[in-house]
Protein backbone atom coordinates (compact mmCIF):
# COMPACT_ATOMS: atom_id res chain seq x y z
CA UNK A 1 0.00 0.00 0.00
CA UNK A 2 1.49 3.33 -1.09
CA UNK A 3 0.06 5.34 1.80
CA UNK A 4 1.77 3.16 4.41
CA UNK A 5 5.18 3.67 2.79
CA UNK A 6 7.08 6.18 4.91
CA UNK A 7 9.30 7.26 2.02
CA UNK A 8 6.91 7.13 -0.91
CA UNK A 9 7.52 8.25 -4.46
CA UNK A 10 6.44 11.76 -3.50
CA UNK A 11 9.05 11.82 -0.75
CA UNK A 12 11.68 10.57 -3.17
CA UNK A 13 10.80 13.25 -5.71
CA UNK A 14 10.94 16.02 -3.10
CA UNK A 15 14.26 14.66 -1.83
CA UNK A 16 15.66 14.56 -5.36
CA UNK A 17 14.43 18.11 -5.97
CA UNK A 18 16.37 19.34 -2.96
CA UNK A 19 19.46 17.48 -4.17
CA UNK A 20 19.07 18.90 -7.68
CA UNK A 21 18.76 22.43 -6.30
CA UNK A 22 21.89 21.98 -4.21
CA UNK A 23 23.74 20.45 -7.15
CA UNK A 24 22.92 23.35 -9.47
CA UNK A 25 23.73 25.94 -6.80
CA UNK A 26 27.04 24.23 -6.02
CA UNK A 27 27.92 24.27 -9.72
CA UNK A 28 27.36 28.01 -9.85
CA UNK A 29 29.24 28.36 -6.56
CA UNK A 30 32.33 26.67 -7.98
CA UNK A 31 32.06 28.74 -11.16
CA UNK A 32 31.90 32.11 -9.45
CA UNK A 33 31.32 32.13 -5.71
CA UNK A 34 28.37 32.89 -3.45
CA UNK A 35 26.98 35.70 -5.57
CA UNK A 36 26.55 33.34 -8.50
CA UNK A 37 25.14 30.52 -6.35
CA UNK A 38 22.51 32.56 -4.54
CA UNK A 39 20.14 33.10 -7.48
CA UNK A 40 19.88 29.42 -8.52
CA UNK A 41 19.45 28.47 -4.87
CA UNK A 42 16.56 30.92 -4.56
CA UNK A 43 15.10 29.63 -7.85
CA UNK A 44 15.27 26.10 -6.48
CA UNK A 45 13.45 27.23 -3.37
CA UNK A 46 10.73 28.82 -5.49
CA UNK A 47 10.11 25.43 -7.07
CA UNK A 48 10.45 23.32 -3.91
CA UNK A 49 8.29 25.30 -1.46
CA UNK A 50 5.06 25.14 -3.50
CA UNK A 51 5.68 21.45 -4.19
CA UNK A 52 6.07 20.82 -0.47
CA UNK A 53 2.76 22.57 0.16
CA UNK A 54 1.03 20.53 -2.54
CA UNK A 55 2.43 17.25 -1.22
CA UNK A 56 1.32 18.14 2.31
CA UNK A 57 -2.17 19.10 1.14
CA UNK A 58 -2.59 15.80 -0.71
CA UNK A 59 -1.10 13.88 2.23
CA UNK A 60 -3.75 15.34 4.54
CA UNK A 61 -6.50 14.14 2.18
CA UNK A 62 -5.23 10.56 1.92
CA UNK A 63 -8.04 9.08 4.04
CA UNK A 64 -10.87 11.03 2.43
CA UNK A 65 -13.28 9.88 -0.25
CA UNK A 66 -12.32 10.06 -3.90
CA UNK A 67 -14.14 13.38 -4.24
CA UNK A 68 -12.25 14.77 -1.23
CA UNK A 69 -8.93 13.70 -2.72
CA UNK A 70 -9.76 15.31 -6.07
CA UNK A 71 -10.79 18.52 -4.29
CA UNK A 72 -7.52 18.46 -2.35
CA UNK A 73 -5.62 18.10 -5.64
CA UNK A 74 -7.42 21.05 -7.19
CA UNK A 75 -7.08 23.24 -4.10
CA UNK A 76 -3.45 22.25 -3.65
CA UNK A 77 -2.58 22.94 -7.26
CA UNK A 78 -4.36 26.30 -7.21
CA UNK A 79 -2.51 27.44 -4.08
CA UNK A 80 0.73 26.02 -5.51
CA UNK A 81 0.40 28.19 -8.63
CA UNK A 82 -0.52 31.28 -6.62
CA UNK A 83 2.39 30.65 -4.26
CA UNK A 84 4.78 30.26 -7.18
CA UNK A 85 3.67 33.55 -8.74
CA UNK A 86 3.90 35.31 -5.36
CA UNK A 87 7.40 33.98 -4.69
CA UNK A 88 8.61 35.02 -8.15
CA UNK A 89 7.05 38.46 -7.65
CA UNK A 90 8.80 38.92 -4.31
CA UNK A 91 12.18 37.59 -5.39
CA UNK A 92 12.33 39.56 -8.62
CA UNK A 93 12.13 42.78 -6.57
CA UNK A 94 15.62 42.07 -5.20
CA UNK A 95 18.13 43.92 -7.38
CA UNK A 96 21.03 41.49 -6.84
CA UNK A 97 19.09 38.48 -8.18
CA UNK A 98 20.17 37.32 -11.64
CA UNK A 99 17.05 36.19 -13.50
CA UNK A 100 18.74 33.68 -15.82
CA UNK A 101 20.52 31.77 -13.05
CA UNK A 102 17.36 31.95 -10.93
CA UNK A 103 15.48 30.39 -13.83
CA UNK A 104 18.20 27.75 -14.24
CA UNK A 105 17.71 26.62 -10.64
CA UNK A 106 13.93 26.68 -11.00
CA UNK A 107 13.91 24.65 -14.23
CA UNK A 108 16.49 22.17 -12.92
CA UNK A 109 14.33 21.39 -9.90
CA UNK A 110 11.19 21.04 -12.02
CA UNK A 111 13.03 18.69 -14.38
CA UNK A 112 13.15 16.15 -11.55
CA UNK A 113 9.48 15.39 -12.24
CA UNK A 114 10.36 14.32 -15.78
CA UNK A 115 13.38 12.33 -14.67
CA UNK A 116 11.31 10.58 -12.01
CA UNK A 117 8.85 9.39 -14.67
CA UNK A 118 11.62 7.48 -16.38
CA UNK A 119 13.49 6.36 -13.29
CA UNK A 120 10.62 5.03 -11.15
CA UNK A 121 8.36 3.70 -13.88
CA UNK A 122 7.04 0.15 -13.81
CA UNK A 123 8.00 -2.00 -16.73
Amino acid sequence: MAVGNQFSTVGKVLYMQVLMGLLVASGFFWAGGWQNALSPLIGSGIAILPNLYFAYKVYLARHQSAQGIVQAFYAGETVKLILTVALFSIVLQIPSVDFLTLLAGYIAVLSVFWLALFYWRDY
